[in-house]
């Protein structure tokens, strides 16, 4: 099997911080995390019980977000601890103080999801302080390589260690030393999170997760990772000192990049990121999908448009509907498309044929970090899958509900609008000389510019050395812009 080469590139403004994983040259997945909404899985709060619903075994819970969050009877300690099981409304009620974990983010119009049962993620292993087993991630399937793991864990660790481990994927290529560094680094963030939760108040922040580009390096940098590129150097110079603490392997792979173009076109990730907004993927081989999200499921619709080569229509229905398993898989984790999934693939009369485009599904899928689930063909030819979602998509994140179109379409944010303006002057300013640069947008984009991006503006005006001027056009739709240069 061909080595995987995979480079990570982190771009880094005052407003936001993006991640583009690619491999073999290729945009797989993509991070946004915005200074306004920063990413709350994994943090700890200490929370305020307001409401216990017996009939959905479930609570809601403040934890000083806007919406209240939810508490499963699932996820509550007290009640998977014991030989029987017990009913929420026996541990919780009402004004109750509880220190929980998120564990899935806010999505669409439902809060964020909450366990009492708190865990500690380090590079190779989860720490789970209330509990005392260790588990191996389940995608280490061999099960003498499980053993060892376990038995080789157990052996660096105290005869008198309290709570349990899971082991994850990255162990199997780690040292005993870097192990043993993990622990300690777990157990540490243990010890603080128990000082604070002490005397934190209600509804307050116990103990906040890494910020995203040190959750990539715990979480994603591996042996395949070949470089690790950060347009920004204050960003770089804390990774490096991280690394150099909790992920040894990244410190030779950290590269500050310094080139002039924007570091996400010398990818194309710009380009990835306009196309991953449209419902229509087109397939190499002439057909194309259509990818629709709504709040229930997302749907894949497989289609043969102008392919119409091969021998037979037989021939050619197959060759569509496998070379959209590879397109599927790729814009899943491109997207972040997660929950019920339907891929409506062009019928096929062949049953071997249907378990052959079934099995490379699978196969492509396998390379997805996210937890994954595909059942078989269904009596109406539909193959229904499940993709672990544990935070937004990417279109919730970069888009909101048309006002014209009443929600059944969807335009860039005017936020979104103003950070593409931002990157667009700078870009500008590095390509063509002018006296001024004239920002034209329609009324909402230049309101914000002029409002909560007013000091970005002024510090990039300033950075450039240039005057930059607004104009509001009452005809531009929210997403368009001009920039003149005078």
């Amino acid at each position: 099997m061909p080595k995987k080469h995979e480079e990570i590139l982190i771009n880094v403004t005052p407003q936001e911080t993006r991640v583009a994983i690619v491999e073999q040259g290729v945009v797989q997945e993509l991070h946004i995390e915005r200074n306004t909404s920063l990413g709350l899985v994994g943090n700890v709060y200490r929370g305020t019980v307001c409401r216990v619903l017996p009939g959905m075994q479930s609570a809601f819970v403040d934890i000083g977000l806007a919406r209240a969050a939810f508490l499963h009877v699932a996820d509550v300690l007290e009640c998977t601890k014991t030989d029987h099981e017990k009913q929420i409304q026996e541990v919780l009620r009402e004004g109750q103080s509880v220190t929980v974990q998120v564990i899935k983010e806010p999505i669409g119009t439902k809060g964020a999801r909450l366990t009492t049962q708190l865990s500690i993620a380090g590079r190779f292993l989860v720490f789970l302080p209330q509990q005392c087993h260790i588990g191996v991630s389940q995608r280490i399937e061999d099960e003498a390589e499980r053993e060892y793991l376990k038995e080789r864990l157990i052996s660096l660790l105290p005869e008198n260690h309290e709570g349990g481990y899971i082991i994850r994927t990255m162990s199997e290529t780690a040292t005993d030393e870097e192990l043993l560094s993990d622990i300690e680094y777990v157990q540490k963030v243990w010890s603080n999170v128990q000082v604070s939760s002490k005397t934190a108040a209600a509804r307050s922040l116990v103990f906040q997760d890494l910020n995203l580009p040190m959750r990539i390096l715990r979480d994603i940098v591996n042996k395949s990772t070949d470089r690790i590129l950060v347009d920004s150097r204050e960003t770089y110079e804390g990774l490096l000192e991280f690394s150099e603490h909790y992920a040894e392997c990244a410190v030779k792979r950290l590269e500050h990049y310094q080139g002039n173009r924007p570091l996400f076109d010398t990818h194309h990730v710009e380009q990835e990121i306009a196309k991953a907004m449209s419902r229509k993927v087109e397939l190499k081989c002439g057909g194309y999908l259509i990818i629709d999200q709504t709040e229930a499921l997302t749907t894949v619709d497989v289609n043969t448009g102008g392919f119409v080569n091969g021998r037979n229509l037989a021939d050619t229905i197959f060759k569509t509907n496998l070379e959209a398993c590879q397109c599927i898989a790729r814009q899943l984790r491109l997207r972040n498309l997660g929950g019920i999934i339907i891929i409506d693939f062009i019928d096929m009369e062949d049953d071997e044929q249907r378990m052959t485009v079934l099995n490379e599904l699978k196969r492509v899928m396998a390379n997805d970090r996210a937890r994954i689930g595909i059942n078989g063909f269904s009596a109406l030819g539909l193959v229904e899958m499940t993709r672990k979602r544990t935070r937004e998509s990417l279109s919730h994140i970069l888009s909101e509900s048309c006002p014209c179109c009443k929600g059944t379409g969807a335009l860039k944010t005017a936020q979104t609008v103003c950070y593409e303006i931002l990157r667009e002057l700078l870009r500008h300013s590095k390509q063509f000389s002018a006296r001024e640069y004239r920002v034209l947008a329609s009324q909402k984009v230049i309101d914000l510019l002029m409002d909560e991006e007013a000091q970005s503006l002024a510090n990039l005006s300033d950075f450039i050395g240039k005057p930059i001027s607004l104009k509001a056009e009452t005809q531009y739709p929210q997403e368009l812009f001009d920039i003149v240069l005078m």
